[in-house]
């Protein structure tokens, strides 16, 4: 692997991740707001709740993203635990396939929702909804994407390292 591609791919991930955590610590501290501002001054934010459901869909998303990323992420395998080698990676590149064809057929379906509400006026916390529904098709279709790539490559355990140094 070329050392551009390898690089790129780490800014990608950092990237990714440092979203999920800017992400996740928006939804605690905007929870956290409403809790305190509900609890001590009787008021709230009235945008805040529909902004923290789309925050979590946001995070859903990313999240799965960053799960297949690592290849970490829910399988149902059940006959890849009793069986080896060869036919163990097969029977996970069909798997992985069919999740990757499965997702695909959600991002159709998900840009479909949002030309729906593209056209119309609804707003979530001042936000049109068709971009906050924008990461489903978005992020399902990544992860089509990502579980075809991960399909034909072997495992990670099984994976040599980059630069790890050899052992005596």
């Amino acid at each position: 692997m070329s050392v551009l591609p390898a690089a790129l791919l780490r800014w990608i991930d950092r990237i990714e991740t440092g979203l999920i955590a800017l992400l996740v610590l928006a939804m605690v501290v905007l929870a956290g707001a409403q809790i305190v501002l509900r609890n001590f001054f009787d008021t709230g934010l009235e945008w805040a709740d529909p902004l923290l459901r789309a925050m979590v869909l946001w995070a859903a998303m990313l999240g799965a993203l960053a799960a297949a990323r690592d290849d970490k992420h829910i399988g149902i395998d059940i006959l890849a635990h009793f069986v080896h080698g060869k036919p163990r990676r097969v029977i996970k590149a069909i798997t992985l396939l069919f999740a990757a064809a499965l997702s695909a057929a959600m991002a159709w379906y998900g840009y479909g929702l949002v030309m729906l509400d593209y056209g119309g006026h609804a707003k979530i916390a001042g936000i049109p909804t068709w971009l906050v529904e924008a990461i489903i098709p978005l992020g399902f279709g990544l992860l089509a994407l990502r579980l075809c790539v991960h399909a034909f490559l072997p495992p990670r355990n099984e994976q040599m390292p980059v630069l790890a140094p050899e052992l005596p």
